[in-house]
């Protein structure tokens, strides 16, 4: 039987159109805590909580879109995300004071957070179901080449260039991606009267997917651990002199992601997500540890190696996880519940540790994040794994 087709012209844009969204993302993120505190006079709390209400803001994001997109339907919800998204990256030229900085932060943030919704569940409508893992798979590979491109960009500008030419990077950027998305044909969710009805209703259960609740707690664990190299890595490497090495770090963890996603995603549809999910969790601790132990550019390198071929593997199958538990009408709401919660790890992420480097320095600070890791993979067994295969069954009926 041959396979549906995977590679359309729809899930190449949609597929384009988060990797803009997260490329402007990490561009920001990754010299965000410098800026703060080297040009608003921010402590590094302040300049963490800075990193950080981004991705709180996109949790209130994702709330929104996850109840309103199956009734407004799910390109109108795009082209909010995006307006918002361009609108606050104008408003970044403005900055003269850290109170101005934290509002365009939040406003931009909500933008992300409808916009990369949006973008998830339109994917995740568009792929077969057979191909499900693979083509999220494939498709998380957007946010692993901006993962590489816009922290190695985002540092590099922000050493030889300035604040303003990362500014106007992003804007060009977010203006591409209001044009791609008006040639991106998305088939919208049918919902019965009933389904209708009840979704109107303002309950609990129409902002969150219970059924998703589980794989997006652990994930807000992990995404809290690598919120710990996105927003302190910079910093990190400044202090042992390998700052050079800290922009290729994020280039060798997206070509291991891209070395591993061709695997890890089929291998997920056949056998099943336990049997790529534990040694993601391991590998990703590991990787950790050898980031605190860093002296040399070859051993940080390595560490971005272990990351991504763990962290690089863990958030798009429990992404596939999420939306495998969830009804089908219910996909939306399912992706916008597994984001939230993870993108909450994140954004809380910056603004704690931050309290904790000046105890733990950044050393002890990767040590204590491979054990929260090594937890998470007890965690998913009591959570998922251990029931995985009698999911799989209900599933399949």
């Amino acid at each position: 039987m041959n396979k549906q087709q995977l590679w359309t012209k729809d899930y190449l844009i949609d597929s384009m159109a988060n990797l803009i969204i997260y490329l402007v993302f990490y561009l920001l993120t990754v010299i965000i805590v410098d800026y703060a505190m080297d040009n608003l006079q921010a402590s590094p709390s302040e300049a963490g909580l800075a990193a950080g209400i981004f991705i709180v803001a996109g949790l209130f994001g994702r709330i929104f879109a996850g109840r309103s997109m199956a009734q407004v339907g799910l390109k109108k919800m795009l082209y909010l995300g995006l307006s918002i998204f361009l609108a606050a990256t104008l408003l970044y030229f403005m900055i003269n004071n850290l109170l101005i900085l934290f509002c365009i932060r939040f406003l931009h943030g909500i933008g992300f957070g409808i916009a990369s919704t949006a973008t998830g569940t339109i994917v995740a409508n568009i792929t077969p179901k057979e191909r499900r893992g693979e083509g999220i798979g494939y498709y998380a590979l957007s946010v692993t080449i901006a993962t590489a491109i816009g922290p190695f960009l985002g540092m590099y500008l922000h050493q030889h260039g300035s604040f303003n030419m990362i500014l106007a990077l992003c804007t060009i950027l977010s203006i591409v991606n209001c044009i791609a998305a008006c040639f991106l044909k998305v088939p919208e969710v049918n919902l019965t009267g009933e389904q209708l009805d009840k979704m109107k209703q303002f309950t609990l259960d129409n902002f969150i997917e219970y059924k998703a609740l589980p794989i997006a707690i652990i994930g807000a664990f992990m995404g809290l651990s690598y919120s710990s190299i996105v927003s302190f890595l910079s910093s990190y490497t400044r202090q042992i002199n390998l700052m050079d090495m800290g922009s290729m770090f994020f280039i060798v963890y997206a070509v291991f992601i891209l070395i591993s996603r061709p695997l890890t995603g089929p291998m997920s549809d056949r056998k099943g997500e336990n049997y790529v999910m534990y040694p993601a969790f391991l590998l990703f601790a590991i990787g950790l540890v050898i980031l605190s132990q860093v002296h040399q550019g070859f051993i940080l390198l390595l560490a971005g190696a272990f990351i991504g071929l763990g962290y690089g593997t863990f958030t798009p199958i429990a992404q596939a996880i999420s939306v495998k538990v969830s009804p089908p009408h219910r996909v939306g709401l399912a992706t916008s519940t597994f984001f939230a919660i993870f993108d909450a790890g994140m954004g809380i992420g910056p603004f704690i540790l931050g309290f904790l480097v000046p105890t733990l320095g950044f050393r002890g600070l990767y040590i204590g994040m491979s054990i929260v890791v090594v937890i998470c993979m007890f965690l998913y067994y009591v959570l998922h794994g251990s029931s995985a295969n009698e999911t799989e069954l209900i599933t399949d009926n």
